[in-house]
């Protein structure tokens, strides 16, 4: 059965399960202000193998998250993944972040609106059905009192951003779910599962994370 090794380095949680057969066998995560994943990713990676009993040989793929997110975090999280799949000779993929956020959220009607800090006002975020049917495409968006009022089913916010947008999204069809923070590597198992089955993979050479938005650059005034 496939060992598939799932990378999760968006957010501040940086996230490393091994999965076999879609299902997680094994997982190794730490949210920390100071963003560690430089210093533990490798670390994370090498445990989980030694604990599962395997070697790096034995993966049939590595999947990473590929944001949005931290633009330092997700160049972290790709490039190990690109380094392990050319060293090892085994396929890529490519898992949506908020997709992944998403799925920790069980219910059966409503709608689930994952979202990840962008800094001040603004998240990215995306919409989906209970059954993780994108019904909205991925958004940087600054959250004001109007933000999603077309939607009026039941709204469940997930994510890093529930602290500075309950001020401001308090209609009665909005709930926040406070212990759903951060995408895990945990919830990419199935996902990264389904991807492999139907050769839904990208190319090691030339794929690029989702950063969504560029970095801003400046130049003085002369």
């Amino acid at each position: 059965m496939e060992y598939i090794l799932n990378i999760e380095t968006a957010t501040k949680n940086c996230s490393v399960a091994l999965a076999k057969g879609g299902k997680t066998i094994v997982c190794k995560e730490i949210a920390e202000e100071g963003y560690s994943h430089a210093e533990r990713l490798h670390v994370f990676i090498e445990a989980i193998i030694k604990e599962a009993g395997i070697t790096l040989n034995d993966l049939s793929a590595i999947a990473v998250s590929q944001g949005p997110g931290s633009y330092t975090g997700l160049r972290i999280g790709v490039s190990a993944a690109k380094g392990l799949c050319y060293a090892l000779d085994i396929p890529l993929i490519a898992v949506d972040t908020l997709q992944a956020l998403a799925s920790q959220v069980t219910i059966s009607s409503g709608l689930i609106i994952p979202m990840i800090d962008a800094r001040r006002m603004e998240v990215y975020s995306a919409v989906f059905a209970p059954n993780l049917e994108r019904k909205r495409e991925v958004l940087a968006e600054i959250i004001t009192e109007n933000s999603f009022e077309d939607l009026q089913e039941t709204l469940y916010f997930v994510g890093d951003c529930a602290e500075k947008c309950k001020s401001v999204l308090t209609k009665e069809n909005y709930v926040f779910l406070d212990k759903i923070v951060h995408p895990s590597a945990k919830e990419m198992s199935a996902i990264s599962f389904d991807k492999f089955k139907k050769r839904d993979t990208v190319d090691v050479a030339y794929f690029e994370p989702y950063y969504l938005k560029d970095f801003m650059i400046t130049t003085s005034k002369k």
